[in-house]
């Protein structure tokens, strides 16, 4: 049976089908070539996200928001601080690592990246196996402090002192897993006391109790303490790393002071989700390395005591190495004094 449509309407419909079919097949060839998908623009194309497991004005966070910063200009691309708070930064943690591993999430972790294995009985992610490394960043050493009161003056009249009033002196720290806490584990187990802890819902509340005299004896990084110290509303009995710091140049370290091997420091490095791929990676590292010699980020991690890391451990391998050792560390110091999160 003839159509009944005329020749001319066949013939229209007929060319109107190949337009579209041409129009489709350009827009699919359109999608693959560079530039033309999101997916295919060159990394970094929109704002990358840094998660910080902790408070906004926080020691951990004065230093991402630097380092964000100079990153920021060597990318290209604004780094965004987020504050993730729970869990002693494994919330923070856990989100990234289940993350895309775009490189538009990452994240930023202190020494609790490393203890979180032996606090916790069921963490949700392996440190050394589900992040990508990016590098360390900086240091933050620790002082030791009483309060203002307190008779001994240096730190062997402190240990003699402790000795004798065990019973009486009490050690405060900023909760369970912070470092503080792990400084005062070391403490006691080097000069083989036993304690009674005060645990705080973070440093500022457990230096406020320093401050007012409730506590005895504090461990606490320098980014919380200098103003203190200097003020002289506190007493300084030794920084806590292997050598002594510009910030107080003639304060002796515990090394000096008779605990040999006597080493903490709050360190800190940049992570992205496993899987992200190598070039994103080299992008970060290349600006976090830029960040690390822009003289704004030098001058503040100065000002709060920090010491940015050698060249070797601002790599991806020099934090999974870094990270490896902690973990070996502390672990056993963990597991022997009992201590558990969950």
């Amino acid at each position: 049976m003839k159509s009944s449509r005329p020749k001319s309407a066949v013939i229209a419909h007929h060319c109107r089908n190949v337009l579209w079919a041409a129009l489709g097949m350009a827009a699919a060839v359109a999608l693959t070539l560079p530039g033309r998908s999101h997916a295919a623009d060159p990394y970094p194309s929109r704002p990358i996200t840094m998660v910080v497991p902790f408070a906004a004005g926080g020691p951990t966070d004065v230093v991402a928001r630097s380092v964000a910063a100079a990153m920021s200009k060597s990318l290209g691309q604004s780094v965004v601080v987020e504050n993730r708070l729970g869990a002693g930064g494994t919330v923070s943690a856990a989100y990234v690592a289940k993350a895309a591993p775009d490189g538009y999430t990452i994240l930023i972790h202190h020494n609790g990246m490393a203890t979180a294995p032996a606090l916790y009985s069921k963490l949700p992610y392996k440190p050394l196996t589900d992040f990508s490394f990016v590098g360390q960043v900086a240091d933050v050493p620790m002082t030791l402090l009483g309060r203002h009161d307190l008779p001994p003056n240096t730190l062997p009249e402190l240990i003699t002192y402790i000795k004798q009033n065990q019973s009486k002196v009490n050690l405060a720290n900023a909760g369970l897993g912070a470092v503080s806490q792990l400084c005062g584990m070391l403490f006691q187990k080097a000069i083989g006391v036993d304690l009674q802890t005060i645990p705080y819902q973070g440093t500022a509340p457990a230096l406020t109790a320093l401050l007012g005299g409730q506590v005895d004896v504090l461990c606490d990084q320098t980014t919380q303490t200098l103003p203190h110290i200097k003020a002289e509303k506190v007493k300084l009995y030794g920084v806590t790393t292997t050598e002594r710091i510009p910030a107080l140049p003639n304060t002796p370290t515990l090394r000096e002071g008779g605990l040999k091997g006597f080493e903490v420091k709050v360190w800190h490095g940049i992570y992205a989700p496993k899987g992200t791929p190598p070039a994103v990676i080299d992008k970060l590292n290349g600006a976090l390395r830029a960040g690390l010699k822009d003289p704004a980020v030098v001058a503040r991690l100065q000002e709060l005591g920090a010491v940015i890391v050698p060249a070797d451990k601002q790599t991806p391998e020099g934090l999974r190495t870094w990270l490896a050792a902690e973990i070996d560390k502390w672990s056993p110091i963990i597991k022997e004094a009992g201590v558990k999160a969950d």
